[in-house]
């Protein structure tokens, strides 16, 4: 089946990456969130990222206008009612997840697909909720979505092959690197390897080993990461980095995946990293600078 038009289900950092990155390929979508102040705020970031971009020389002024008419900010969940493909990206919660997709099944037509951006929630688990479990899957971006090529196509126990293979060549289509995940497992791919890294690595700052930035340092010299790991988990959100061990370790016992005590320290303190202003990292002066010590 062909992708015509898009819904996108969140508007935070991940739900407006996505919006935007399916709007400058092309296509309609439809940016839902429940709060209409979320919706403002995202779309003026979108409008900066396009700006960035198109400063940059790699679109020009008219495609980021365009970009951005084509996307639909609104409250209304049924405004999905003619779309084609819908993408979720909500807080990492099953109960909140499978809630959303319990009632996107309803509002939807039935050839509709239905993809959930989760980073370690199982698939079939989402899917149960309704009653097109065969168009359900996972589609895992990255943040920030428009600068991270790659995004995870997880098939869930009951997806079709028509519906895997109609999202890898959307996925394609908005200039992402597709990877296929066969098996519906905690953490996917990237995650199982990344998640199980970051847990080591704030175990050695939790430990006095070494501080956030030296082993941010270590990771980008000695192994060519764009970022390090205490970087990518202030960007992430330590509540998204939590709960997303805590899914994996949930379902695979495996204590490499038991959210270290600091971490459950700073999610406590609501110290969350960029979007508190402070994580690993103290970000309150706009800028990412060296902060530890409690």
């Amino acid at each position: 089946m062909a992708i015509e038009k898009v819904f996108v289900v969140g508007a935070g950092l991940m739900g407006g990456g996505i919006s935007q990155v399916t709007a400058m390929a092309g296509y309609p979508v439809v940016m839902r969130d429940i709060d209409e102040v979320a919706l403002e705020k995202s779309m003026e970031s979108i409008r900066w990222s396009l700006e960035k971009f198109a400063g940059k020389g790699k679109i020009s002024s008219d495609e980021a206008e365009k970009a951005l008419e084509n996307i639909t900010p609104t409250t209304e969940l049924s405004d999905a009612a003619d779309v084609d493909l819908v993408i979720e990206a909500v807080f990492e919660d099953l109960d909140i997840k499978r809630k959303v997709f319990a009632e996107l099944d309803g509002v939807t037509k039935p050839t509709c697909i239905l993809a959930t951006n989760t980073s370690a929630i199982s698939i079939t688990k989402i899917a149960a909720a309704t009653e097109r479990p065969e168009r359900v899957l996972g589609m895992h971006f990255f943040s920030p979505v428009p600068m991270m090529k790659l995004c995870e196509v997880i098939r869930g126990h009951n997806t079709s092959d028509e519906t895997l293979n109609t999202a890898f060549e959307f996925v394609k289509s908005i200039g992402k690197e597709p990877v296929v995940v066969k098996r519906d497992i905690a953490g996917f791919v990237a995650n199982r390897v990344g998640l199980a890294m970051t847990a080591v690595a704030v175990y050695l700052v939790e430990s006095g080993v070494a501080t956030p930035s030296d082993v941010d340092k270590a990771m980008r010299l000695g192994f060519g990461h764009a970022m390090g790991p205490c970087e990518t988990a202030d960007l992430t959100g330590i509540d998204v980095l939590t709960h997303a061990l805590k899914a994996i370790y949930d379902e695979t016992k495996d204590e490499r995946y038991w959210p270290p005590e600091l971490l459950q320290k700073m999610l406590a303190a609501g110290r969350l990293g960029r979007k508190t202003k402070k994580g690993f990292y103290d970000y309150s002066s706009g800028k990412q600078q060296d902060y530890w010590g409690d």
